[in-house]
């Protein structure tokens, strides 16, 4: 692997960067007082990032996304990583899942979603299923050339902005050696489409302003044509093109826990107590070492799970382990930069009880921390027949 990033990519860090540091850091203070994004301000760093040319850079030139590797893009998100989620989802990264669209699908949901036109949302949680995707309760039911949904999801992110949500459905069951299991369907559904209502979500400690919500279904009539992929293989579906989101969880921990320990090493070097800086403090000066330990680790992890999906290696194990070591070490990394600056450190005068909160859902979504360890043990232990 070479370490050294190319030009382009060099380019790409310090653009994020400074954008994010200049036009989101700015507004992240109101968001967590008021816990919500003001409608014209999202619009407005969407149409700053559309005209940098940086609008979904996760998705082919050919659609007119940015066309970046896997690699390059982690790199992106790293950086999207140090800002208010309410406010980096603004970023748009249509969901890749979006590449399955065929017809006249590209024109109404792919391609508007590559310029910025429309926002999507992925709903796939429901109360009764979270790692469990079988265990959907929402379902679809065929009628003439249309389906019936009825049921619901919750713990829908940004569906609130959302203007079509892609969205899993049980659609019928299969006879499998360990027993009967629920076929999934993948729908589009337009915001507004009768039957669908977009309801508020739950209050969270993590990401203020940056909303989950409650999508109901009640009899809501969707053409075949809204499928997206084929009728009962949304498994399939999912399995394809949304094992890339575990990798972006990883990357903004990432970016996060090196905006917690840059204030952290700061306030070590300048906080004088006894006669002297902290920093001079084993205590203190440990604490440093052993963060910016698990921050690099975490961070090579991350990096080379996007370097072997560049080269068409296997990565699921990879990406797993990036996800579960980098949404730890965020929680350590938080916790200790607030120890390092003591009372301040819980004070909404600095970001790191923000940090230290937002920190505790990285363990649970995209895959909890106990889903990650089961997908790297059955890797390991899968060639041995065991």
């Amino acid at each position: 692997m070479d370490f050294a990033l190319s030009p382009e990519q060099e380019m790409v860090v310090e653009t994020v960067r400074r954008f994010v540091e200049t036009e989101l850091y700015p507004h992240e203070a109101e968001v967590e007082r008021s816990g919500r994004v003001p409608r014209e301000l999202g619009e407005a760093i969407r149409r700053k990032v559309t005209e940098l040319g940086f609008y979904a850079p996760n998705l082919p030139v050919e659609v007119g996304g940015g066309g970046l590797d896997h690699l390059t893009f982690t790199l992106l998100e790293r950086e999207l990583g140090r800002a208010s989620m309410a406010l980096s989802v603004f970023w748009g990264r249509p969901s890749g899942i979006l590449l399955a669209c065929e017809g006249v699908q590209r024109e109404r949901y792919l391609l508007p979603a590559a310029r910025g036109e429309r926002l999507d949302a992925l709903a796939m949680t429901e109360p009764d299923a979270g790692s469990d995707l079988r265990g959907m309760k929402c379902h679809a039911r065929p009628e003439g050339d249309d389906w019936i949904v009825n049921g619901s999801k919750h713990f829908i992110s940004h569906a609130d902005v959302a203007d079509f949500v892609i969205v899993f459905v049980a659609s019928g069951e299969e006879e499998t050696p360990k027993g009967p299991k629920k076929k999934l369907t993948c729908f589009l559904v337009d915001r507004g489409t009768p039957g669908f209502e977009i309801r508020p979500g739950y209050d969270s400690v993590s990401h203020r302003g940056y909303h989950n919500c409650v999508l109901a279904f009640d009899d809501c009539r969707l053409p075949s044509s809204q499928i997206l992929g084929a009728a009962h293989r949304g498994f399939e579906l999912a399995e394809e093109w949304l094992y890339g989101t575990r990798l972006t969880v990883a990357a903004m921990c990432v970016g996060r826990a090196r905006r917690a320990f840059d204030h952290a090493l700061s306030y070590a070097a300048e906080r004088r107590q006894f006669g002297q800086t902290i920093g001079r403090f084993q205590g203190v000066s440990f604490k440093l070492a052993d963060m910016i330990t698990e921050i690099d680790a975490a961070d090579w992890l991350t990096l080379a799970a996007a370097w072997r999906l560049d080269r068409g290696l296997p990565a699921n194990r990879e990406i797993a382990s990036a996800k579960l070591y980098a949404s730890e070490m965020l929680a350590r990394v938080t916790d200790e930069a607030i120890q390092i600056h003591g009372g301040l450190g819980l004070m909404d005068d600095l970001p790191l009880a923000r940090f230290w909160r937002d920190a505790r859902v990285e363990r649970i979504w995209d895959g909890t921390s106990e889903i990650q360890r089961h997908i790297i043990s059955r890797d390991l232990l899968r060639p041995l027949g065991s």
